[in-house]
C-alpha cells in the first residue's frame, strides 16, 4: 500500500513539472543588466587595512542632530515648543553635542538657537551648522554669543559630481572657500577677544565624503586644518559623512581608515561619521567607521533624517552596550524617548526598530516563547550562584534595562500596546488595542491635542476614544439590534436570522455566511444596501472568573455613497461571550459609518414594507 502511495504521487509530481514551466522574471522597469547604468562603487587603495582586525572597546563621542538635520527632513516640522521638550530628553539621555539649528536660516531656528544657549548645561556642546557665506556665519556666531560650549560647523560639497555638476568649482576653487570660511569663523570666534567666555570648536564637512576622491578630502581637510590651528586640548572636527550611502560598509570603513591614516596631526583631529541610510547599512557603517578610526558619531535617535533617515544614535549606542562597552547614554526608559519622539517628529517609532519598537521582546513563535521560559529559569538558577551574565534566548538585552517589563515576552500574540495613547487605554478600559487600530488613534489624539494646543488628560483620551469608535454603541445607535439566530444549515453554510430598530420601528434582518461574524456583516449589508466587510478583527478577554467579558474590535471595509471609493472604520464592542462582542462591534462600527454620513440610515417604511 506504501509502496502504491508513492509511486502515485511521484506520478502526480511529474505531471505537474510538465504542465507548469519555470517562470522566467519578466523585468518589466528594472534592467536585467544594472551594470549598463549603474557602477561599483570603488574603496580607496589600501596597502594594508587594520580595522577588520579591530574591537570597539569604548564609545565615541555622540552628536545628536535630531534637531537640525532630523527636523528639516520632516513633513512638518517641530514647532518651537517641540523642539524644546525633544532638547531636554536628549540632555536628559546624556547628549554632550547637540546639532540645534541651521540659525541663518530663519528666525525661528535663531531664536530656537539662542534657546539653547540659554539652557543648556555647562557641559553641553550647543553646535549650529552654516553654509560657508559670510552674512551666515556672521548671523549663526550672532546666535551663539554667550554659550558656554559651543562648535561652528560649516561644510561644502566636496564630490566630483557636486563640484561639476551643481557648482562649477574645481578642486582648488573648493580648498580655496573651505579655507575663506574657516579663516572668517575663527576671527569672529576664537580669536575675538569678545568671545573669549565661551569654548569654541570648530567642525568642517567635506560634504559627500563618501563620493569624494579619498585623497582631496583629506587635501581640503589639511587646509582647513591649516587655518584653524587646532589643538591636542581642542581639536577640530572633520565630519566626513556618507551623505548618500552609495557602497557597502567596508568601503566606508576603508575611506575612514585612510583618512585617518595620512591627515597629519592627527592628535588634533576629531574624526567624525554621519551616515545616511540609503542602503539601510547606516549601522554597520557606523560601527566599522568606529573600528576604522572614527572619534565621534553624528545622528538621530531612532534614525529620523532625509530620505531613508540618519544612523540610529539608539541602536549604534545599545549595540555597545549589549557587547559590554558602557554607551555613556542612558536609555534606561526607552519608552519615553519613544513617546517624545513620535509625538515630536510626528512619525511612528517601527513597531520592529531594534531596542524602542513596541514588539522587539514580543515571542509570538510557541517556540521561541518556550525556550526564552526556560532561559528565565535557568537565569535564576545562575544568579543565585553568583552569576549574572546575561544568556536568554531571542532576547540579547534584558528588556528591564530599557525601562521594559517581561510581560510581553511571555504573552504569545500580543501587541503591547504600551506606549502614550493605547496605554491609557489598557490602564482605563482594559482594552488591549491592536496596532492596526493604535496607529488609527493616534491621528485623531494628535488632531486633537493640535486643536487644544496642549497634551489631553487621560480622561480626555479615553472619551476621545469611545466617541471615534463608538464604544460598545454607547455614541451613536441608529440601528439597535433585538435579537438574533445563527442556524448552520451544512459544514459551511450559517444562517443569520434577527431584528433590529431602527427610528422606534422594528425591522427583520437576514444573513449568510460561514460564520456568525461574516453571518452578520451579510445581513447588516443587505438592511443598509451597501457591500461591508471585515478588514481587521480582534479579540481578547478582561478580567478574570465570573466577571470575565469579551472585548472585540473591527474594522469595516465598505465604499463611500459619494465617490463609489474604499473605506474603512473601526469599532468596538463589549459583551460576556466572544460572539456577542463581535457582533456589538460589527454594529458599533456600522453604527458609526451612518454617523460619518457616508453611508444613510436605512428607509424604514421601505424595508417594512418590503418584509411585509
Amino acid at each position: 500500500m506504501v509502496k502504491r502511495t508513492i509511486v502515485a504521487l511521484a506520478e502526480q509530481t511529474g505531471r505537474i513539472s510538465k504542465t507548469i514551466p519555470p517562470f522566467k522574471l519578466g523585468y518589466k522597469n528594472m534592467l536585467k543588466d544594472p551594470s549598463v547604468k549603474y557602477r561599483a562603487f570603488p574603496a580607496p587603495k589600501m596597502t594594508e587595512r587594520k580595522w577588520p582586525n579591530n574591537t570597539i572597546t569604548k564609545a565615541p563621542r555622540w552628536l545628536s542632530t535630531d534637531l537640525r538635520d532630523g527636523n528639516q527632513s520632516l513633513p512638518d516640522p517641530m514647532t518651537v515648543e517641540q523642539k524644546k521638550e525633544y532638547f531636554h530628553k536628549l540632555v536628559e539621555i546624556g547628549f554632550k553635542e547637540i546639532e540645534v539649528a541651521f540659525p541663518s536660516a530663519s528666525q525661528t531656528d535663531f531664536d530656537f538657537t539662542r534657546y539653547a544657549v540659554e539652557n543648556a548645561p555647562e557641559d553641553v556642546t550647543i553646535q549650529a551648522l552654516v553654509q560657508s557665506r559670510e552674512h551666515l556665519i556672521k548671523r549663526t556666531v550672532e546666535s551663539l554669543h554667550g554659550a558656554k560650549r559651543a562648535t561652528i560647523h560649516t561644510y561644502l560639497a566636496t564630490s566630483d559630481m557636486f563640484r561639476e555638476i551643481v557648482f562649477s568649482m574645481s578642486q582648488e576653487e573648493a580648498i580655496s572657500k573651505a579655507v575663506e570660511a574657516t579663516k572668517l569663523v575663527r576671527k569672529l570666534t576664537k580669536d575675538d577677544p569678545s568671545q573669549q567666555a565661551t569654548h569654541w570648536s570648530y567642525e568642517f564637512s567635506p560634504e559627500c565624503f563618501s563620493d569624494t576622491p579619498t585623497e582631496f578630502a583629506v587635501k581640503i581637510c589639511e587646509a582647513v586644518k591649516a587655518a584653524w590651528e587646532p589643538t591636542v586640548d581642542n581639536p577640530i572636527i572633520f565630519n566626513l559623512p556618507a551623505t548618500v550611502e552609495q557602497a557597502t560598509p567596508n568601503i566606508y570603513a576603508d575611506q575612514i581608515e585612510y583618512f585617518a591614516t595620512h591627515i597629519s596631526e592627527r592628535e588634533k583631529v576629531c574624526i567624525s561619521t554621519h551616515c545616511h541610510n540609503d542602503r539601510g547599512c547606516a549601522v554597520a557603517a557606523t560601527e566599522l567607521g568606529i573600528l576604522a578610526g572614527a572619534d565621534r558619531v553624528e545622528g538621530c535617535v531612532f534614525g529620523n533624517g532625509e530620505r531613508t533617515g540618519n544612523v540610529d544614535l539608539v541602536t549604534v549606542a545599545l549595540n555597545m552596550y549589549t557587547q559590554g562597552v558602557t554607551p555613556n547614554l542612558d536609555f534606561s526608559d526607552i519608552t519615553s524617548i519613544v513617546e517624545v519622539s513620535e509625538r515630536c517628529n510626528k512619525i511612528p517609532v517601527s513597531p520592529r526598530a531594534p531596542y524602542g519598537g513596541d514588539l522587539v521582546v514580543c515571542a509570538f513563535s510557541g517556540s521561541h516563547q518556550d525556550a526564552i521560559k526556560k532561559g528565565f529559569a535557568l537565569q535564576e538558577k545562575k544568579r543565585k550562584n553568583g552569576d549574572h551574565q546575561w544568556k536568554i534566548p531571542y532576547l540579547p538585552l534584558d528588556p528591564k534595562d530599557i525601562g521594559r517589563d517581561y510581560e510581553a515576552v511571555i504573552r504569545v500574540n500580543s501587541q503591547s500596546g504600551k506606549g502614550g495613547a493605547a496605554w491609557i487605554i489598557l490602564r482605563s478600559l482594559g482594552l488591549d488595542v491592536p496596532r492596526n487600530m493604535q496607529i488609527d488613534f493616534s491621528s485623531a489624539v494628535q488632531n486633537s491635542a493640535d486643536e487644544l494646543g496642549r497634551e489631553l488628560r487621560a480622561e480626555e483620551i479615553t472619551n476621545l476614544f469611545k466617541e471615534t469608535y463608538n464604544y460598545n454603541n454607547e455614541s451613536h445607535r441608529y440601528i439597535t439590534l433585538l435579537n438574533y439566530n445563527v442556524e448552520r444549515k451544512d459544514n459551511e453554510r450559517r444562517v443569520l436570522t434577527g431584528q433590529v430598530e431602527i427610528n422606534d420601528v422594528v425591522v427583520p434582518i437576514n444573513g449568510v455566511g460561514n460564520g456568525p461574524v461574516s453571518s452578520i456583516v451579510d445581513a447588516l449589508s443587505n438592511l443598509v444596501g451597501f457591500k461591508l466587510s471585515v478588514e481587521h478583527y480582534s479579540e481578547h478577554a478582561i478580567g478574570s472568573g465570573t466577571s470575565t467579558k469579551a472585548a472585540s474590535f473591527v474594522q469595516l471595509r465598505y465604499l463611500r455613497d459619494e465617490d463609489n471609493g474604499a473605506a474603512f472604520k473601526w469599532g468596538v464592542g463589549l459583551a460576556d461571550d466572544v460572539g456577542d462582542s463581535s457582533v456589538q462591534a460589527i454594529l458599533a462600527t456600522l453604527n458609526n459609518v451612518i454617523e460619518s454620513g457616508e453611508i444613510p440610515v436605512p428607509n424604514v417604511a421601505k424595508k417594512a414594507k418590503a418584509s411585509a
